[in-house]
């Protein structure tokens, strides 16, 4: 591609991103407060040992609240498609709301059980109505890259933002934390429930519309499509190559004798580049075929993951850290907006609830294989993350004879 085309890609992106629609900021404010307070995911560990259960037992709940998250994408993929994009995130911020200000109040580890699992469900319901809403929003693949870009920006500020409030809440009061992480959902309910109107149904052929006595059959009819089963398993497979950096990294980081804070600065870095050069560096892929940028992304996961085995300072490490979050930066937002190129009009939700599917099962996984590979040997585990990044990026390049 020639340079006069690479500033004519480049400026087709920057207008879409001025261009974009007012329902893209409504729900990226939205998500943006809802990051903000969501703490109970990063907090309910250190809740229940200081409430004397043992790591097992809060391992259990952790578990729990992951199948949570795998049904609660299926669902919402369904309801998303069923009942409307803003009606399916505002019931998901509401319940969650609700039981998440309940959970400082419980008693019985059964019960604190249940509900934290039921939270898993009802907080990941929201989340393909919400890309579903993006995707209704824009018609370009600029527009679509432009819309989940501006989207991630609002996720990782959020996130950032809670990581610091979460922690002040949490050293005062858990009580205060849980309520506050249910007053940041209500507050993500009420923002699109009033803002945000669901687009228009888009008229498409009868034979797109599923039965409601039959709500697995558009599920069913989008496993037929041999290019979103690719991407749900490329989802998976790279899903847990990355999660090695919450795993493989901070046992690797011990191994060598620095310290939880050595590891605290390495994922600051890569927060920090995330949120200083996500936005440019996407603009920057967006004139390349998606499937390429996601295959040359992640090998860069793969890789930056995989040579951790080989580093032991900081500097080194941060090399690392700085290739793997290179790859994160150029496939995130362009998975997501290639993802929404492959769904049919009235299966956008059910798409979207696969790929939260495929993303749950994939970081959830993650850490179970990872810890035991590392204990067979940390090698073990660093040549599956370098064999596993190979795939994924395999799993992403068109199959011979595709357009």
């Amino acid at each position: 591609m020639n340079t006069d085309q690479r500033g004519v890609d480049e400026s087709r992106f920057r207008d879409a991103l001025r261009g974009l629609p007012a329902r893209v900021w409504i729900i990226s404010l939205g998500i943006l407060v809802n990051r903000v307070g969501n703490f109970l995911p990063v907090f309910i560990v250190l809740y229940l040992t200081e409430r004397g259960y043992s790591a097992g037992a809060a391992g259990l709940v952790l578990g729990v609240a992951g199948l949570g998250n795998v049904l609660g994408s299926a669902f919402g993929g369904y309801l998303a498609d069923r009942i409307g994009r803003r009606w399916t995130i505002v019931l998901s911020a509401v319940t969650t709301a609700g039981l998440t200000a309940v959970v400082p109040f419980l008693g019985p580890f059964p019960i604190i059980t249940a509900v934290v699992g039921l939270i898993g469900v009802t907080s990941q319901v929201y989340r393909p109505a919400a890309a579903a809403a993006l995707l209704d929003s824009v018609r370009t693949s600029q527009q679509r890259l432009a819309a989940f870009a501006v989207f991630r920006f609002a996720m990782n500020v959020g996130a950032a933002l809670g990581g610091v409030i979460g922690g002040v809440l949490a050293s005062t009061s858990y009580v205060e934390l849980f309520v506050g992480n249910a007053v940041a959902c209500l507050l993500f309910g009420v923002v699109v429930a009033v803002l945000l109107r669901d687009a228009p149904r888009q008229q498409t052929d009868p034979d797109d519309a599923d039965s409601p006595a039959d709500t697995a059959v558009g599920y069913r009819r989008a496993l037929a499509d041999r290019r979103l089963v690719r991407f749900l398993l490329m989802t998976v497979v790279g899903e847990f190559v990355y999660i090695q950096s919450t795993v493989g990294l901070p046992l690797h980081v011990t191994e060598v004798g620095l310290s939880a804070r050595d590891f605290g600065l390495l994922i600051g870095l890569n927060g920090l580049v995330v949120l200083a050069l996500e936005l440019p560096i996407t603009g920057a892929v967006s004139r390349y075929r998606p499937e390429y940028v996601l295959a040359i992304g992640n090998l860069l996961i793969g890789a930056g993951l995989a040579l951790t085995g080989l580093m032991t300072g900081m500097v080194l490490l941060s090399v690392t850290v700085l290739i793997w979050t290179l790859g994160e930066m150029m496939s995130s937002s362009v998975a997501a907006a290639y993802l929404g190129s492959l769904a049919p009009p009235r299966l956008v939700g059910r798409y979207q609830g696969l790929y939260g599917v495929a993303y749950t099962a994939g970081t959830g996984a993650g850490p179970l294989i990872g810890g035991a590979l590392y204990a067979i040997g940390p090698w073990t585990l660093w040549a599956v993350v370098a064999a596993a990044g190979l795939l994924a990026a395999q799993l992403c390049l068109p199959r011979r004879g595709a357009a």
